[in-house]
C-alpha cells in the first residue's frame, strides 16, 4: 500500500460543531438604567451649553426692529432675518481694527509662554533634586493665586516701571502692550510648566545619554529632542493659551486705560451705553469675536486630542 493511499485512507477530522444562534430576546440591546442616565445628563448639559450660543446666534440676524420695541419682542417670530448687525459691528464698531490690537498681544503671549515654559519645563524634569521639586510646586501654586488680589500692587508697579516712548505712549508699563503682555506670560507659565514637565518625564533618559554621548550640548538636547517630542503637548497648549489669553477681559480693562489700545474682548464693553444697548449688535459683534478661537481650535485639532491623550495609555 502506497503512501498515496493511506493519505487516502485517513478520516478527515471531525468537524468543530457550531454554536447555536442566541435567541433574538438575548441579541436585542438593552441599555443600562446607568449609561441612560450619563447620555441624559450629557445631552442636558449639551444643551444648557450650545443653548445660549445658539439664542445669540438667532438675535444677531434680527434687525433692532423686531426687539427694541417691547420685550416681548425678544421672544416673538422675526419677520425678517438680515446681516445688518454683523455689517454695523464690523464697520461701526470698528473691529479689525481691536482684532489687530488683540493679536498684537495674544500672539507674542503665546509663542513666548511656550518657549520659556518649555525650557523650565526641561530643566525641572531632567534634573532631580528637592530644590526642582519645590520650584515646580511654586510654579504651581502661581494659578492658585486670584489675579484681584495683586491688582493693586501691580497697578503702583507698573507705574513705577518705565519704558521709552516708542514702547509705550504713557511712558510706562501702564497703558501699555507690554504690561499686558508680561502679566499674560508670567500667570500662565505656571500651568504649562506643570503640564510640560510631567510630560518630558516620560521620555527616556536614553535618548539624552545617546545625545550627550554624541557631543550634543543641552541647548541643542532641547532644540533637537525636547521641542520635536514635544509637538502634541506643545499643540494642546498652544490651544488652550490662545483661547484663554484672547479671551481675556479682566487685565485688558485694568491694565490698558486708552480705548483705542484696547483688545477686542474689553473693547465690546464700548457697545452698550448707558441709557441705550442694542442687544442685537452687541450679539453679532460676540459671535464676530469667537471666530479667531474656532479657526484656532479647528486647525490644531489633532494636536490638541493628541495631547490630551498623552497620558491615557501608560508603558
Amino acid at each position: 500500500m502506497t503512501d498515496s493511499t493511506l493519505t487516502r485512507a485517513r478520516p478527515a477530522p471531525p468537524a468543530h460543531p457550531r454554536r447555536p444562534a442566541p435567541p433574538a430576546a438575548a441579541r436585542r440591546w438593552r441599555p443600562r438604567p446607568a449609561r441612560l442616565a450619563l447620555h441624559a445628563f450629557l445631552l442636558v448639559a449639551a444643551l444648557l451649553w450650545f443653548g445660549p450660543i445658539a439664542y445669540a446666534l438667532y438675535t444677531s440676524f434680527r434687525p433692532y426692529a423686531d426687539t427694541g420695541g417691547s420685550p416681548k419682542g425678544y421672544w416673538s417670530l422675526p419677520d425678517r432675518l438680515t446681516l445688518e448687525n454683523y455689517a454695523a459691528a464690523w464697520n461701526d464698531a470698528d473691529l479689525p481694527h481691536y482684532f489687530v490690537n488683540t493679536m498684537l498681544v495674544t500672539l507674542p503671549a503665546v509663542v513666548l509662554t511656550l518657549f520659556l515654559a518649555s525650557l523650565a519645563a526641561y530643566g525641572l524634569s531632567r534634573r532631580s533634586g528637592k530644590l526642582n521639586l519645590a520650584l515646580l510646586m511654586l510654579f504651581t501654586a502661581g494659578n492658585l493665586l486670584p489675579p484681584q488680589v495683586i491688582i493693586t500692587p501691580l497697578y503702583r508697579m507698573f507705574l513705577l516701571i518705565p519704558l521709552p516712548e516708542w514702547l509705550s505712549l504713557s511712558g510706562t508699563m501702564y497703558d501699555s502692550y507690554w504690561g499686558l503682555l508680561a502679566i499674560h506670560v508670567a500667570f500662565q507659565m505656571g500651568f504649562c510648566v506643570f503640564v510640560l514637565s510631567n510630560f518630558l518625564r516620560r521620555l527616556p533618559e536614553e535618548l539624552f545619554e545617546a545625545a550627550r554621548v554624541d557631543g550634543a550640548s543641552p541647548w541643542r538636547q532641547y532644540w533637537q529632542i525636547v521641542l520635536p517630542l514635544s509637538r502634541p503637548a506643545l499643540g494642546a497648549l498652544a490651544t488652550l493659551e490662545f483661547a484663554w489669553i484672547y479671551n481675556d477681559f479682566f487685565w485688558a480693562l485694568i491694565l490698558i486705560q486708552t480705548g483705542q489700545n484696547r483688545p477686542i474682548t474689553s473693547a465690546l464693553s464700548g457697545l452698550q451705553g448707558q441709557y441705550f444697548t442694542n442687544n442685537n449688535l452687541v450679539a453679532a459683534a460676540a459671535i464676530l469675536t469667537a471666530i479667531p478661537t474656532l479657526v484656532v481650535f479647528f486647525a490644531l485639532k489633532r494636536q490638541f486630542v493628541s495631547g490630551l491623550t498623552l497620558g491615557a495609555i501608560r508603558d
